[in-house]
């Protein structure tokens, strides 16, 4: 095949540090934006954003040429950045990061879920979701350096 094709698609989750509740229901809309654009320019797809106060969630299609590594620290850096002039001079961003591969045929429902953090979060705190989904992609966890 002379061409190369990719459709990727990640549910990224990362909090803020310390799970510290910084990002107001205001600044949710001013941060997903940013973090729109900044996808966009570096050949990723933005899909659904979410979170609330202490985290997000992104769902955004891979650029063919970026790793995902690479895709995440251009994320979180940038918008680290822009929050700390934005939102409050100590926002920071936890070291890691969750990241799970969605399928096209799941797309609707993990858009849903993103959509609905803020009364999913009424019920459940960011930790217990985080475990959640670790288990639920079959991933096994070390709490010991899970959390910052």
């Amino acid at each position: 095949m002379p061409q190369s094709l990719a459709q990727v698609y990640l549910h990224t989750v990362f909090s803020t540090k310390n799970r510290s509740p910084l990002i107001s229901k205001e600044m949710q809309s001013e941060l997903y934006g940013y973090i729109g654009a900044v996808c966009k320019t570096n050949g990723l797809v933005p899909v659904k954003f979410g979170g609330v106060e202490d985290h997000v969630h992104l769902l955004f299609g891979m650029s063919r040429t970026l790793t995902i590594a690479k895709a995440v620290e251009t994320i979180k850096t940038s918008s680290s950045k822009w929050a700390k002039e934005t939102i409050h001079e100590n926002f920071a961003w936890q070291t890691g990061y969750g990241v799970f591969g969605v399928s096209y045929r799941e797309l609707d429902s993990v858009i849903a879920y993103v959509s609905n953090q803020e009364s999913h979060h009424q019920k459940v705190s960011y930790q217990d979701e985080f475990r959640v989904l670790l288990r639920e992609h079959g991933m096994n966890i070390d709490e010991t350096y899970l959390w910052d």
